[in-house]
């Protein structure tokens, strides 16, 4: 039962930040497989910034520093 609660609380926190970050459930994305293709986009963003530890900050604050600043953005795509 533990189990089934860890699987269904990191899929809770997985789609709570593509929604909260992404604003995902607004995508109107409908020509064929548009909308498959941007939730693969958007999780590995969300992989990306979740493994750049130079900045202390949520994801969503992650986010936001790489649409500001290029230097970082290219720091999160490890470039």
């Amino acid at each position: 039962m533990s189990a089934i609660r860890g699987h269904w609380g990191i899929e809770n926190s997985l789609h709570w930040t593509l929604d909260v970050c992404f604003n995902e459930d607004q995508c109107r994305k409908r020509i064929k497989n548009a909308a498959a293709n941007m939730t693969v986009i958007r999780k590995i963003a969300v992989n990306m910034l979740k493994t750049e530890t130079s900045f202390k900050g949520s994801i969503n604050r992650k986010f936001l520093r790489a649409c500001l600043n290029q230097d970082y953005l290219a720091k999160v795509l490890g470039i």
